[in-house]
């Protein structure tokens, strides 16, 4: 073969360069007309038809993870119905994509799942839109005789993902030449705006079906293609001044302009009238929706509450189960905390989402002296209350009246709060223990968290799919803090406990991941309960089939035990509450007898030594009632067991 080239093969190569080239030029012609085009008719929207019908009917969809779209989208269908328009909300997921270039009217509502994503629901109709805006066959005009409104609800805890799944749609949408009648709404569910937004978006819609108002996106929205037409062309937003400076690249022009200021106002300002950490963490719509609840707010974060269990044992009923592990006095018990938010937003939250949410600590600090003095009067003055009540007894409320232990458990994350340290300190000063649970976000506060008479790390799943699905937490990184922070409870020498909440069909399976992280924290103690179905709610999709019966519990408790390699044993139980103790048996098992109780009077002595001290300690004899196996099942059987008729109008009678 010739080393050189031949002329045969020189002018196929030259026709193949020829055919190359003249291919690029087309493709550059037809995607600058496309774009040019789409420029003209959103500029010039052509109508639907000769003859529009100004009142078309909408094509109302949802997409919904709690519930809570869904009861937006069949709110604003009520409105429409009062104006005369129907419109029946419909679930995205049986929604035909293919119809959309016949929908003259598209009103969405939808939520954002899992890292911005579109929800479960919405996934078909999101992938068939960012594909035809990536098929150059569908056309720039595809979708140029709709008219669309969309609506996202979020939170905006979730920093740059709030709402990102709305804001995908409008563009994917917009991009395929649909118009947008009304600008995108966006409400927040954790900053307490959800309802004021979604009625201000609704107004607009209804005005815009009226024939009333049609509004074209917001200036200074890019699209995603004016940047890619020939420039030339000055901007007319005059009256806008960018805020942020830097470069803003293809990624922030789809999915979020920069801020800007509109009559001397930065859109997107923090809420409540804050900025800089100064705002209160509790709005006046959270304040009203926790009081409800019984919260007594305390200040601009904190909160208490009694517990029912307190209520019970001051009319000697028995307490609950910590009063059967450690000798907690439940009637001498107040349930606080010294932040209301939190960094997850867990399935089974009894408090339905209500508290506020936050990665980190950007509100108003209250004194922490105020926090106690305040959580302390609040909690009396409810004891008080209960003076006259049936069964009260005159020398346990006297008692009450003298808080000695604080569940620093009520709502949220306690170890946010920047002065935990100075708080811990005084309660102790006042002889009143503590025990504090965090939900495994912080490893560095538990680092420097002062002793604690128990310290709790919330296990709520043994693997990172699960635990993402379970506690649904705002950091991205939270699995490497859940380990982080399991690892941090090694270091405590006070009593530290892994708190279990089994929840059938989530997290109840996963006994050899659970078994595996025994290791990380070398807990005390392992509570293992049941999840505590709260009822209904538009934030949780539990069921009473997902509550583990106290049999099941007992089951796990036990498979954990022996997987420990006889590191743990079951010591207690509590079948009232559907929970089960495991200790460390080199700790607390001597001479073949439990120790899992707290001597109080001891512990507040070795904290005012200042001296360093250990768990075994302060410990004490558990009673053999709450020895697990006991016929009492950790019935005190010095109160009195009553139990309810499940019949409505029963009364209750004793056993």
């Amino acid at each position: 073969m010739s080393p050189f080239p031949t002329a045969t093969a020189s002018a196929s190569a030259s026709t193949t360069s020829h055919l190359a080239l003249l291919l690029l030029s087309s493709s550059s012609i037809f995607f600058l007309y496309k774009s040019l085009r789409l420029r003209r008719l959103r500029r010039n929207p052509s109508p639907p038809s000769p003859g529009p019908d100004p009142t078309p009917t909408p094509t109302l969809l949802y997409a919904s993870a709690t519930g809570t779209s869904k009861a937006l989208a069949a709110s604003l269908s009520r409105r429409l119905a009062e104006a005369g328009v129907t419109a029946h909300p419909t679930d995205a997921a049986g929604f035909d994509p293919d119809d959309l270039p016949s929908v003259p009217l598209l009103l969405l509502v939808l939520p954002t799942h899992d890292g911005g994503a579109p929800p479960p629901a919405a996934a078909f109709l999101a992938r068939w839109l960012e594909e035809s805006t990536a098929d150059f066959r569908a056309g720039a005009a595809l979708l140029s005789h709709l008219r669309f409104a969309v609506f996202g609800v979020g939170s905006r805890a979730y920093g740059e993902t709030f709402n990102a799944a709305a804001r995908s749609f409008s563009r994917w949408l917009r991009a395929l030449g649909a118009v947008e009648v009304v600008s995108i709404g966006e409400g927040d569910v954790d900053g307490g705006d959800l309802d004021v937004a979604f009625e201000e978006w609704c107004g607009r819609v209804l005005r815009m079906v009226k024939g009333e108002e049609i509004e074209e996106k917001p200036k200074g929205e890019s699209d995603g293609f004016d940047e890619l037409e020939l420039g030339g062309e000055e901007s007319d937003d005059d009256e806008e001044e960018e805020v942020d400076g830097g470069e803003v690249d293809m990624e922030d022009i789809a999915g979020k302009a920069p801020a800007r200021r509109q009559n001397g106002k930065v859109e997107g300002a923090l809420p409540n009238g804050g900025e800089n950490g100064v705002r209160e963490m509790v709005t006046p719509i959270i304040r009203t929706s926790l009081e409800k609840q019984g919260y007594k707010i305390i200040g601009s974060h904190s909160g208490v509450k009694i517990c029912r269990w307190t209520k019970s044992q001051l009319r000697g009923r028995g307490g609950c189960y910590k009063h059967s592990f450690y000798g907690i006095e439940s009637h001498r018990c107040m349930e606080a905390t010294p932040s209301l938010a939190c960094a997850n937003k867990c399935v089974f939250c009894w408090r339905h989402h209500t508290n506020p949410v936050g990665k980190s600590w950007k509100w108003k600090i209250d004194d922490p002296l105020d926090i106690v003095n305040a959580a302390i009067d609040q909690h009396t003055k409810m004891v008080k209350q209960m003076k006259g009540v049936p069964g009260v007894k005159p020398e346990r409320l006297a008692e009450g009246l003298s808080p000695r232990h604080c569940a620093l458990s009520l709502v949220g994350e306690p170890i946010m709060y920047p002065e935990i340290n100075v708080l811990v300190d005084e309660l102790h000063r006042r002889h009143i223990s503590t025990f504090l649970v965090t939900n495994a976000q912080f490893p560095d506060k538990i680092k420097t968290l002062k002793p604690i008479t128990q310290l709790y790390v919330s296990v709520d799943a043994a693997t990172k799919e699960s635990l993402k699905a379970v506690d649904r937490p705002l950091f991205s990184d939270f699995w490497e803090r859940f380990l982080d922070s399991l690892k941090s409870l090694h270091d405590k020498d006070q009593r530290t406990v892994y708190r279990l909440t089994l929840v059938k069909g989530w997290n109840a399976e996963e006994i050899d991941g659970y078994a595996k992280l025994l290791s990380l924290g070398q807990p005390d103690f392992i509570e293992i309960k049941g999840v505590t179905y709260c009822g209904s709610s538009t934030t949780s999709k539990l069921t009473m089939e997902n509550v583990p019966w106290h049999s099941d519990v007992k089951e796990f408790s036990e498979a954990l035990a022996l997987k420990s390699g006889g590191v743990y044993e079951v010591a207690c139980e509590h079948a009232h509450s559907c929970c089960v103790l495991l200790a460390k048996v080199d700790k607390f098992k001597i001479s073949g007898k439990w120790h899992t109780w707290i001597d109080y009077d001891q512990f507040h002595e070795l904290v005012t030594s200042g001296k360093p001290f250990k768990s075994q300690d302060y410990m004490a004899l558990t009673p053999s009632w709450a020895v697990y196996g006991a016929e009492e099942g950790g019935f005190d059987p010095d109160q009195s067991r009553y139990k309810k008729e499940r019949r409505h109008a029963a009364a209750a009678h004793k056993d």
